[in-house]
């Protein structure tokens, strides 16, 4: 079924098979890649939501649009997430042939949202019978960015890559602390939207809304949502940088346990950190001494230590967890993680056998509570996230606007991970960007303390102020000043961008409603 067009205004639409708009789909998809870190070059994913919004405008039916937009997302996700063949393949013992078929998959899979995405723009689009500034500003933005939050909690979620991440550099970082990742997504499309009004003879009002978003954006960057809060603590981050082939090695287990005891009390700090899991061993099966002995360091110093180790409840309740060794020799503090990976920490049903082709130990763990309580240090604290938690804005938001056990809130957040699955990769400067946008929405500190990078400080405004050179082994120390207040994202959450987007969508339907009474109306 081919579209009418919706105004007689709108060019014509060339001649151009599926396929072909199919082809420079993907590849406009896959060039996104560099809108993120390390390349930062953030215009190329306008450019590249532009091109997906003209082919699919142009496309001559639902099905052709589902099509062009499954192959944007696809070369999105295959571009952007390579790596998790260096992971399966390199470090999970899985065949190549089949770690480059799991990223192929994934990547097909990922690019059904942006199937469901087009066809109901297109859909929409053609119900209404919606003029091009209607639909470019109005539908395609809104339902882009609605997929986008689908495709970040649908099946426990899957982030990584989601189109505002592009953006904490961008001149609309600033909107990050009140709409959120998501909403900086939703922007970012109407920006393309807007680019594609520049051939349209609103083309005036189109530079007038990307100059009046950008400018909005920049000043928002001026406003202080939170403030500093206490004194600032001395913080020291390790970083041990332990292969991620001999991580799990029998054979240097114990020396990797003796290094991490050498650099906690090489010297004292109000906060040591180390990375996730940087002892392998549950707490039982170490020396009688051994977390003893690190606090008694703690308690002779003054010092307050987050671990990253394993814990079990049972026999079958294995935990991805930190604990903390406080100064006072009070009982330690506990986190667990929550939001876990699939296949690489639990295994969605029907999937072991796919599990069992990778070596990924500690591959099938528990899940630690939704509101935990922040680790208290001095005037500060403490609110950990592990590895891939920090993905998940509005959870760390929601811990935050509800503290656990009549707590204050969190004035600093703390990443711990291991990346070493990842290898030299873009992985590791991505995730980096990530935790720079979770400091942008909540206001707060993010600390890292990674295995083999990004161990890094960023500030309350998601800027890098501190980082250790990757892939060494080394410790980064600094003082670190906790901030307080609310941002309306750690208020609100998503609802906002929600909103938004019902806002537009609803507009969309009042313009194509106006239309039909005034037929000659833009």
């Amino acid at each position: 079924m081919r579209f009418r067009r919706a105004n007689p205004n709108d060019p014509p639409k060339p001649q151009r098979s599926t396929q072909g708009r199919m082809i420079i789909t993907g590849l406009a998809g896959a060039l996104c890649v560099f809108a993120f870190a390390p390349f930062g070059w953030w215009p190329l994913e306008i450019l590249g939501l532009a091109t997906l919004f003209y082919q699919v405008l142009r496309s001559s039916s639902v099905k052709a649009a589902a099509l062009i937009g499954w192959a944007f997302v696809t070369g999105w996700t295959v571009a952007g997430v390579h790596w998790l063949y260096v992971s399966m393949h390199t470090y999970g013992a899985m065949p190549a042939p089949l770690a480059a078929l799991a990223v192929l998959l994934l990547g097909a899979a990922m690019g059904l949202y942006g199937a469901g995405a087009m066809a109901t723009a297109a859909w929409l689009r053609k119900r209404w019978t919606l003029p091009l500034p209607a639909a470019n500003l109005l539908v395609f933005p809104a339902i882009w960015a609605l997929f986008e939050w689908v495709r970040g909690w649908l099946f426990t979620g899957f982030p990584w890559l989601s189109s505002g991440y592009a953006h904490n550099h961008s001149p609309l970082a600033g909107f990050a602390p009140v709409i959120g990742m998501y909403g900086l997504g939703w922007l970012a499309a109407v920006l393309a939207g807007a680019l594609l009004l520049l051939l349209h003879r609103t083309r005036v009002r189109a530079a007038g809304l990307i100059i009046a978003i950008c400018v909005a954006g920049v000043g928002l960057s001026f406003l202080q949502w939170t403030y500093p809060e206490g004194k600032p603590i001395s913080v020291r981050l390790l970083q041990g940088n332990i292969p991620q082939d001999e991580k799990f090695n029998g054979a240097k287990v114990q020396s990797t346990i003796k290094l991490y005891q050498d650099a906690i009390t090489a010297a004292p700090a109000d906060l040591i950190a180390t990375p996730e899991t940087a002892i392998v061993m549950l707490p039982q099966q170490l020396p009688p001494d051994y977390l003893a002995g690190l606090a008694q360091f703690m308690n002779r110093t003054g010092s307050n230590l987050v671990l990253g180790i394993p814990l079990a409840d049972s026999q079958t309740a294995y935990f991805n967890s930190v604990i903390g060794i406080p100064s006072t020799g009070s009982s330690y503090y506990r986190y667990d993680k929550h939001h876990l990976v699939p296949y690489g920490e639990f295994i969605p049903y029907g999937f072991r056998w796919f599990v069992n082709l990778m070596s990924i130990p500690l591959g099938d763990q528990t899940s630690g509570r939704e509101i935990q309580p922040a680790f208290p240090i001095k005037d500060q604290r403490v609110l950990p996230n592990i590895c891939y938690e920090d993905l998940f804005g509005e959870e760390i938001a929601d811990q935050l606007n509800h503290p656990a056990q009549d707590q204050k809130p969190a004035t600093m957040l703390l990443n711990v991970s291991n990346l070493a699955w990842f290898g030299e990769t873009i992985a590791i400067p991505q995730h980096l960007q990530i935790s720079q946008m979770r400091s942008l929405e909540t206001g707060r500190p993010m600390l890292r303390a990674t295995n083999t990078g990004a161990t890094a400080i960023i500030n309350g405004e998601g800027k890098v102020v501190q980082q250790l050179p990757m892939n060494t082994f080394g410790t980064l120390a600094a003082k670190v000043q906790g901030m307080a207040g609310s941002t309306p994202y750690i208020l609100w959450g998503n609802k906002l961008f929600l909103v938004l987007l019902a806002l537009s969508l609803s507009g969309a339907w009042f313009w194509a409603k106006r239309s039909k009474n005034q037929p000659k109306a833009a």
